[in-house]
């Protein structure tokens, strides 16, 4: 099972000049900036005045003084203008879920520069006006903040974590004015990580307000390492107990990735770039990205166990910096917060990114090609192990990706994974190259030429159009059928087609293997929800009942890995769950039972080429065969 992540707001967060900061300066390592703070505040100042959007920034100024009881008290300065002026928080950000952040607001208040109240009128569920703030106005409100993981905002005793579009209210009329955010009362000691540029002690300033929600924000006693590569800097952050993870192999395993998804894309869209983690004890796990970092969670015992876990989600989040940060889909833009935002594109956007990432792992030597085949068969059998491949197309999965939280459309009868699809869609579009320009074309040269016909010209591609333009171009043939049959449609992948250029076919072997009795459904980091159990089962007997939340298998976590180790369980062996229900948590167990289930692996055809073995050589090194004379 693959880590997922889930595509950011599109704009792209100004980079830091100044790789660390923290309150007070004294307590972090720093290097010297490119530009002194002061110039820096000069430089955004003068943008106020030069605004076509407004005449005067925003100020925030987010107070840390409450951390046991996870609040935040947020205030908000605004400069003279309308009389009435409207605050929205977003509905949504990082996953694909409205989640009505301010279900988490206990109180909004406002008053003028000269200190009279103002009143305060909720609009909707999300948004307040402000009446009389035409001399300017302060806005405070107190938001409760304890949601972990790379998608949430957290501040406890022991660090803050903000996205900060969950936390952070914008006027309606500013979306696109310079921004200034100051934290206060940082606890003594704590140090703050982010690719906001700084402006002086716990200040940093965004040109926009969608350029701020896009650089997520670190304070506490986190551990850095940093190294430089290629010509760009790398920062490593962690907050995490010490004795869950090694910095000198983690910063080892986070450069060989970024050399080698910055060769395979001839390309690095960023002076410094910034890799914030955290390694729950508590089940979790996933990645999101940023234009300039990514927030990773990975189970500190899987970290320990199962070292490709963070090495795949580290890849695919680093990728991500061109694909749907820069490679960006049309339909994504402009961001709405306020609402569901509807892309036929994910397939493609998460799916190619968990393509390219295996490649990445391939070329930094994280993976071999035993075990990049088996990862490549297990996709497939996810795949034809799910009945709703037959009724449910990559663009369909990629417009329902908003009902993800839903248990009952994670059922296989119901959908199909984008990351999962597109993930296959993105091999066999490779090998469809390939077949189509004798090898001298493949996956990489279509993501430079979109690469540089879209991300470096500031441009959105089309959606499924644009990804066929791209193919199209770089291989000069149609591509049209591709498209119809298995991006807009439905058909059945003939896997042996595409593969057998390769010297590759599919085989699938029907196996005895445990009978769990029962079935899940994962909403990124939160724990396994049980969608349904067999009747009359054992799993039943049991106890076991669909709602129930999984937090431990086999006395570990639930984390991201959770499906894997089910997997492992054999017909005969003691299944033990830690399960959270109506009737609070408890402990169940019952011996497995057994059924059949065809198993996918990808096996040689019978006397592969030399042809074949050249193409399968150059594949797995994610580049074109180099010319024959």
């Amino acid at each position: 099972m693959k880590t997922h992540c889930s595509c950011g707001a599109g704009a792209l967060a100004r980079e830091a000049v100044s790789p660390a900061a923290s309150v007070p300066p004294t307590e972090a390592r720093r290097k010297p900036s490119l530009l002194r703070p002061a110039f820096i505040l000069a430089l955004f100042l003068a943008s106020f005045a030069t605004s076509a959007h407004a005449a005067a920034p925003v100020y925030y100024t987010v107070s840390l003084a409450n951390p046991g009881a996870h609040l935040l008290h947020v205030t908000i300065n605004l400069a003279p203008g309308a009389d009435e002026r409207q605050l929205q928080l977003p509905v949504w950000n990082a996953l694909y879920q409205v989640r009505d952040f301010s279900q988490y607001i206990n109180w909004v208040r406002a008053k003028s520069t000269s200190g009279q109240a103002l009143d305060v009128r909720l609009l909707d569920k999300s948004r307040w006006s402000i009446s009389g703030a035409r001399a300017g106005a302060e806005i405070q409100y107190e938001i409760f903040a304890d949601d972990a993981g790379p998608y949430g905002a957290q501040l406890n005793l022991g660090h803050a974590f903000f996205n900060l579009a969950e936390v952070l209210m914008y006027p309606v009329d500013q979306r696109t004015s310079p921004v200034q955010v100051t934290f206060a009362d940082v606890p003594s000691g704590w140090k703050i990580a982010t690719m906001l540029a700084t402006a002086g002690m716990g200040d940093f300033t965004a040109e926009s307000y969608d350029q701020l929600v896009d650089s997520p924000v670190e304070i506490g006693s986190f551990q850095e390492s940093d190294f430089d590569d290629g010509g760009g800097h790398y920062r490593v952050v962690v907050d995490a107990d010490r004795s869950d993870y090694d910095m000198q192999k983690l910063t080892a395993m986070v450069r060989r990735i970024v050399a080698a998804a910055t060769t395979w894309m001839n390309d690095r869209p960023f002076q410094t770039y910034l890799f914030l983690y955290h390694f729950p004890r508590t089940p979790g796990g996933g990645g999101m990205e940023h234009a300039y970092c990514t927030a990773i969670d990975v189970n500190a015992r899987t970290v320990a166990e199962d070292p490709l876990q963070l090495e795949g989600v580290t890849a695919h989040e680093f990728f991500h910096v061109w694909n749907v940060k820069r490679i960006r889909p049309q339909s994504l833009e402009p961001v709405d917060y306020t609402r569901e935002n509807y892309t036929p594109s994910l397939w493609f956007s998460e799916g190619f990114t968990s393509t390219v990432e295996d490649l990445i792992l391939l070329r930094a030597g994280l993976l071999d090609e035993k075990q990049y085949l088996a990862r490549l068969a297990s996709q497939i059998g996810e795949l034809e192990h799910r009945p709703a491949h037959l009724t449910q197309s990559a663009e369909e999965s990629s417009l329902d990706a908003w009902l993800e939280k839903y248990p009952a459309y994670g059922l296989p009868e119901r959908s199909i994974s984008y990351y999962n699809k597109g993930e296959l869609l993105g091999v066999i579009l490779d090998l469809a190259l390939r077949d189509a320009t004798h090898g001298s074309t493949s996956l990489r040269e279509m993501l430079e030429w979109m690469n540089q016909n879209y991300a470096h010209q500031g441009r959105f591609f089309a959606d499924s159009q644009g990804i066929e333009q791209a193919a199209e171009t770089v291989s000069k043939s149609q591509f049209d059928w591709f498209f119809e049959k298995y991006v807009a449609g439905d058909g059945e992948i003939p896997w042996d087609d595409f593969f057998s250029g390769v010297g590759l076919r599919v085989v699938g072997q029907s196996n005895l293997v445990a009978d769990l009795g029962f079935a899940t459904v994962r909403n990124h980091d939160e724990p396994p929800i049980v969608t349904q159990v067999a009747a009359g089962g054992k799993a039943d007997r049991a106890g076991l009942a669909a709602g129930d939340a999984i937090l431990e298998v086999e006395g570990r976590a639930a984390g991201a890995d959770y499906e894997d180790r089910l997997a492992q369980m054999r017909p005969g062996d003691t299944l033990h769950l830690r399960v959270r229900s109506g009737r609070g948590e408890h402990e169940v167990h019952w011996k497995l039972d057994s059924r059949e289930e065809v198993r996918y692996e990808l096996r040689d055809v019978d006397h592969p080429t030399p042809e074949q073995r050249a193409r399968r050589a150059a594949w797995l090194k994610g580049e074109a065969q180099a010319a024959v004379n």
